[in-house]
């Protein structure tokens, strides 16, 4: 399996156009975010691995030299950061694990266990769900009535009984690569704004007759991302009890 590591975001809720410091450089417990990243795929050869960078790129890429880089110029959503990675898939017929660079609180356990439930349901796209308490401003994973899961929905576009949804979305997916490019291109083709959400993927999954499943996170704290610097705080904290 390879993996694809998405560090272009800015993070403007974290000051980082003041400090000039990208997201994923962040620091918890002495350590960059991503440095956390990097340890929960770590079954995963560094070689087979590539970070798509952007805002202050260098500041990864300095960091990190001996891995590889894929450079988004332009925001316009995960699934385009992810199709700026293409290049390093062209000969490749497998899986591919996606992570954001600032979710350090993902266990490698975890990643293992999708890796696993993905294998093993020969799935063609698994989602890492995580359970966690009513409310939260998070994407829901909605199941049909066989426990299949039906589609992804964003916070915002949640119907009152979607928002009853206690099973939300971490963002960390795996994908066949041979048909994740070909749907972030038909998406970005067919989109007017041009920004694509890998989130915009399972249901065009689901529409081709694609094979796609989630598994849960054993538990709730790895759910969270670091957007805000309370955020950081928490995953400060989470970090020194956890994984210290």
């Amino acid at each position: 399996m390879k993996a694809i590591i998405l560090a272009a975001g800015k993070g403007k809720r974290l000051r980082s156009e003041e400090t000039h410091i990208p997201k994923a450089m962040r620091t918890a417990a002495g350590r960059p975010l991503i440095s956390y990243v990097m340890e929960t795929i770590g079954f995963i050869d560094k070689k087979d691995t590539v970070i798509v960078v952007g805002f202050e790129k260098e500041k990864i890429m300095e960091a990190f030299p001996d891995m590889s880089f894929a450079v988004q110029s332009e925001q316009l959503g995960t699934g385009h950061a992810a199709l700026c990675a293409k290049e390093f898939f062209e000969d490749y017929n497998g899986d591919v694990l996606i992570i954001a660079g600032d979710t350090p609180l993902i266990l490698r356990s975890t990643a293992e266990k999708l890796y696993k439930y993905h294998t093993e349901n020969k799935n063609d796209c698994t989602i890492l769900s995580c359970p966690g308490e009513k409310g939260l401003c998070l994407g829901r994973i909605v199941r049909d009535e066989k426990g299949n899961v039906s589609e992804i929905v964003e916070h915002k576009e949640c119907t009152p009984e979607q928002l009853e949804i206690c099973e939300y979305n971490t963002a960390t997916y795996i994908f066949n690569s041979k048909k994740l490019f070909p749907a972030l291109e038909h998406i970005m083709t067919h989109n007017v704004k041009h920004e694509v959400y890998l989130t915009d993927v399972p249901e065009l999954f689901l529409k081709g007759g694609h094979k796609v499943g989630a598994v849960m996170c054993d538990h709730d704290f790895e759910i969270f991302g670091v957007n805000t610097e309370e955020d950081l705080a928490k995953a400060e904290e989470v970090i020194n009890r956890i994984k210290k």
